[in-house]
């Protein structure tokens, strides 16, 4: 027996027409008794408020979460009711991922391990439940309960099950039409064929997404053999030899943890990023002893040093101090914010030892300035000193006017995390895919995701092939 409450609100739908029957080509081409439009309950602000408090007073009072997440779109008003009405911390999922500025794919404040509630209007195979959970459970966040409004039976409850999600529902579309019937407002027999379609319909596979046809590239090997400075192709090359275009960025705590890490991964990863100057027990024989791991497993050095300085003060930091850079790092990389000067006082002291310099043409921090004009600028640089610039720390190459450029020249991209069960909905949210595939990079930088892992050597292992497979997937 449905509640009076459930009753009204049902009826209000009919009302308004957001439940219509008929015969309707749905998306995933099949035509159905019943078409349901929950886009309407926008302009009917008193029922978009009887719904969202229904809706989370649905779920059982053990359900867990620290925020709440609406799918886009239809839900997102939805979820803002909620939020608002209940004080609960809201984040939102970008359907679109801005090619500028942050490049999130989710917006908000939120802390790694808190518990987000997806919100959703309609479930048929749980795609769409599945595509928010992504890149919210890429971002740090957990994922197990989803409540919708109103649950088709097309098998979406299963299929999220399948990927540790719990769905609650609001309502069931068989109790819907079952009250509509009741109230007088459709037959017997237009009841008949919608239990009769979802008889023959229990479960919609969930879709694939349509990819565009991947960019093609030019292979690693080739792009060797057109670069001028010695280190960018030693780097291809080690890229082919080894089938790895993977950066560890270790950015642990002391130069101990360093040199085990480098040691356990080093046979996966192509390159090593430092921070050399956060190690506080970095010593004269630090670099001497990474070196040896580094020709071990042959792999390059990258000291993320980020030059910003006048050329003559960045002469001396980078060949003097305490950490001689020079002395163990194949490549350091620079802002062009002082000018191309900055790469000329470089390049005095790198290119005679075959060092080689990344220019930070994007970075992925809020509120950079790092775009437009600059990026273009870091680009012009670079061409002019292709001798020792070997390309760019970049967050979407893809997105540039003229795209990534220059084959001879490399990019490597920061900011990369795997997505578990991903891949099966062709939604890529910072993946290794979604880096090398759609941003046209070729270097994946991964710090955490290895770091971090349980088995640091096998979390490199998934991410090295994950990343190499996107590359071959998407050369000429």
């Amino acid at each position: 027996m449905s509640s009076p409450t459930m009753e009204s609100l049902v009826l209000q739908l009919h009302d308004i027409s957001a439940v219509k029957f008929g015969n309707f080509k749905l998306k995933s081409g099949i035509f159905s008794p019943i078409y349901i439009d929950l886009r309407l309950i926008v302009s009917y602000p008193t029922l978009l408020r009887q719904i969202s408090q229904t809706l989370i007073s649905s779920l059982p009072s053990s359900t867990s979460y620290d925020l709440v997440c609406g799918v886009p779109y239809t839900a997102l008003p939805i979820a803002t009711c909620i939020s608002a009405s209940n004080n609960i911390p809201m984040v939102m999922r970008r359907k679109e991922i801005k090619d500028y500025g942050t490049a999130k794919a989710i917006e908000g404040a939120f802390k790694d391990g808190q518990i987000c509630l997806i919100i959703e209007d309609l479930v048929t195979s749980g795609a769409s439940v599945l595509e928010t959970a992504a890149p919210l459970r890429a971002a740090g966040l957990k994922v197990t309960d989803a409540v919708v409004m109103i649950d088709r039976e097309q098998g979406g409850r299963e299929t999220l099950a399948e990927n540790g999600i719990t769905l609650h529902a609001m309502v069931k579309l068989t109790e819907m039409v079952r009250i509509l019937k009741e109230k007088g407002r459709v037959s017997e027999e237009t009841e008949g064929l919608v239990l009769k379609f979802l008889e023959e319909n229990r479960k919609v596979t969930v879709p694939q997404a349509v990819k565009d046809k991947p960019r093609s590239r030019v292979p690693y090997g080739e792009r060797a053999k057109m670069a001028k400075n010695p280190t960018g192709k030693r780097l291809f090359e080690v890229m082919v030899q080894k089938e790895s275009n993977l950066c560890l960025a270790a950015d642990v705590a002391t130069a101990a943890e360093l040199l085990d890490v480098a040691d356990k991964v080093g046979h996966e990863i192509c390159l090593l990023k430092t921070h050399v100057d956060i190690l506080p027990d970095f010593t004269a024989d630090f670099g001497s002893k990474l070196r040896s791991i580094a020709d071990k497993h042959n792999f390059l050095i990258f000291e993320d040093r980020k030059f910003a300085d006048i050329g003559n003060t960045v002469t001396m930091q980078y060949e003097g101090g305490v950490f001689q850079i020079l002395d163990w790092a194949d490549v350091v990389n620079a802002h062009i914010i002082s000018g191309p000067g900055i790469v000329d006082g470089l390049k005095l002291k790198g290119l005679p030892r075959g060092r080689g310099l990344l220019l930070l043409a994007e970075m992925s921090s809020a509120g950079n300035l790092a775009t437009g004009d600059y990026t273009a600028a870091a680009v012009k640089i670079a061409e002019d000193h292709s001798d020792f610039v070997i390309g760019f720390i970049s967050v979407n190459p893809a997105s540039w006017p003229a795209g990534p450029g220059n084959p001879a020249l490399i990019h490597a991209t920061p900011g990369v995390q795997l997505v578990k069960g991903g891949d099966a909905l062709g939604q890529q949210y910072n993946t290794p895919s979604s880096v090398i595939a759609d941003r046209g990079s070729d270097i994946i930088i991964v710090g955490r995701g290895i770091i971090k892992a349980a088995n640091p050597a096998e979390a490199a292992r998934e991410y090295r092939i994950q990343g190499w497979d996107a590359y071959l997937a998407n050369c000429i």
